[in-house]
């Protein structure tokens, strides 16, 4: 439902863009919808309209929360199909506004982002007629892959076809070939199942990926990224590779059965588990070698069975290194 035009105002995002890579504000497009934040009625609005709702969850100075502004919203397909198909409404990791989930139960919006477990921004939902959640982008999607999303939903394709099947069939961008060896990734036979020595990393990547060429092009490149590498055993698969894995619970299955219990649809995704071998903490969307390197701190520290809450832990990382007087640039 929308508010009385008096009530509307426009959300602005401050944060550095990747292309400058300084920081600045992005305003959410014009097409973003101030409703009163039932999202009951939003979705019953969205559903009279023959749209879909879509929840996009942000924070002040985050840097993929404006290259998803600047660059996929200013792509005029992207924009057309999001305005035409979607009801979008924004949210604050961080706001105190008052919401109504669509069981009826009530959240500030900072406390309806830990009780859906929001670790990245942006993270995106997208709602069934029913108020099902039918897609969960869980970080920041180039603007190809992140228009394949939006086909996806906005055409109803959850009955026919998973997501991640979707993905590899419907994008196609210019990348190599082949997988990508590092010296660290373990060798088969892949027994995953934890003895307490040390976590345990697992990469997901597919053929012909330009993000899982620049991982391994930049991320594991990086003197601190190898240096934390150094504190995990590191295992990786392809997304559709058949090899049989002993997984970290004990249960053989194929990596590419494994992927799909996961739930995982992007390339390349990352699943961390603890010594105990159970899932400490997972990337699914597009990350730049500072959130990669504070994902494995995050993991290898144990500070995830202490806080909870990734994008604090990182923010509390990057504040030790400008009080140690090194620059900090969080898409670099």
């Amino acid at each position: 439902m929308k508010l009385p035009a008096l009530l509307v105002f426009l959300l602005l995002l401050p944060g550095p863009a990747s292309g400058a890579g300084t920081a600045g504000p992005a305003a959410l497009p014009s097409w973003f919808t101030e409703t009163f934040l039932d999202f009951r009625e939003d979705v019953a609005q969205a559903a009279r309209e023959g749209r879909r709702l879509m929840i996009l969850f942000e924070q002040d100075g985050c840097p993929y929360c404006k290259e998803l502004i600047l660059t996929n919203f200013s792509q005029k397909t992207i924009a057309d199909k999001a305005r035409k198909k979607f009801l979008a409404v924004s949210l604050n990791i961080w706001g105190d506004r008052e919401v109504t989930w669509t069981d009826g139960k009530k959240f500030s919006e900072k406390r309806l982002a830990a009780f859906l477990k929001i670790q990245f921004t942006p993270t995106l939902l997208f709602f069934d007629e029913r108020g099902g959640i039918v897609a969960r982008l869980n970080g920041y999607y180039p603007p190809h892959r992140f228009e394949a999303v939006l086909d996806w939903v906005a055409g109803r394709r959850e009955r026919k076809i998973a997501l991640a099947e979707y993905l590899r069939t419907a994008v196609r961008e210019p990348a190599g070939e082949q997988l990508h060896d590092e010296p660290f990734f373990l060798k088969p036979p892949y027994d995953l199942r934890r003895r307490g020595a040390k976590p345990l990393a697992v990469f997901f990547e597919t053929p012909s990926c330009a993000a899982c060429d620049e991982l391994h092009r930049e991320g594991f490149r990086r003197a601190t990224i190898v240096e934390s590498l150094k504190r995990f055993d590191v295992a990786r698969f392809a997304l559709g590779e058949r090899t049989p894995v002993t997984t970290p619970a004990g249960d053989r299955l194929a990596a590419e059965d494994w992927a799909r219990s996961l739930g995982l649809s992007y390339a390349p995704s990352a699943v961390f588990f603890g010594t105990d071998g159970k899932e400490a903490f997972r990337i699914e969307a597009y990350l730049r070698p500072f959130h990669l390197w504070g994902s494995l701190e995050y993991v290898a520290s144990g500070a995830y069975l202490r806080e909870p809450n990734f994008q604090r832990f990182l923010q509390t990382r990057a504040d030790e290194l400008r009080g140690r007087g090194e620059a900090v640039d969080l898409w670099r």
